[in-house]
C-alpha cells in the first residue's frame, strides 16, 4: 500500500514542477520596454513604437518628470481626440510599468496641450 503512495507523491512533484517551468517561461518571454528609448516618455513620442513587435504581457516602462507629465491609459476614440474618458487609469509616479493587453493599447499625457503636442502612443500587441 505505501508503494502506491509514493508514485501518487511523485505525480504531484511532477505536475508541481512542470506547472513552475510553464509559469517561468511565461514570465521569461515578456520583455520591457523603455517609452521613448533614453529620452523618456515625453513629447514627439508616437513614432516611438514603429518597428518594433511587442506581445501581450509585454511591459512598457514610461519614465518622466511627473511633476509635468503623466501617463493615461485610454481608448482609441480618446487618443485620436486626446480626451480622457470618465474613469480612465491615470498614472503618475515618473516610473511607471504597464503591462500590455492583446490589441492595440493606448496611452496619452493628459496635461493641457501635451497629447495634441504629440505625447501620446499607440502600441499593437499580438
Amino acid at each position: 500500500m505505501a508503494k502506491g503512495r509514493g508514485n501518487a507523491s511523485v505525480g504531484v512533484v511532477l505536475g508541481a514542477v512542470l506547472l513552475c517551468l510553464l509559469l517561468h517561461s511565461e514570465v521569461a518571454r515578456a520583455a520591457i520596454y523603455s517609452v521613448g528609448d533614453r529620452g523618456g516618455w515625453t513629447f514627439n513620442t508616437a513614432n516611438w513604437p514603429s518597428g518594433k513587435r511587442f506581445r501581450a504581457g509585454d511591459v512598457l516602462v514610461f519614465k518622466y518628470n511627473r511633476s509635468v507629465h503623466n501617463v493615461v491609459g485610454v481608448d482609441g476614440r480618446s487618443y485620436s481626440s486626446c480626451a480622457t474618458p470618465r474613469g480612465a487609469k491615470t498614472y503618475n509616479s515618473g516610473n511607471d510599468r504597464i503591462k500590455l493587453a492583446r490589441g492595440t493599447n493606448y496611452f496619452i499625457c493628459n496635461i493641457p496641450g501635451h497629447c495634441q503636442s504629440g505625447m501620446k502612443i499607440a502600441v499593437t500587441a499580438a
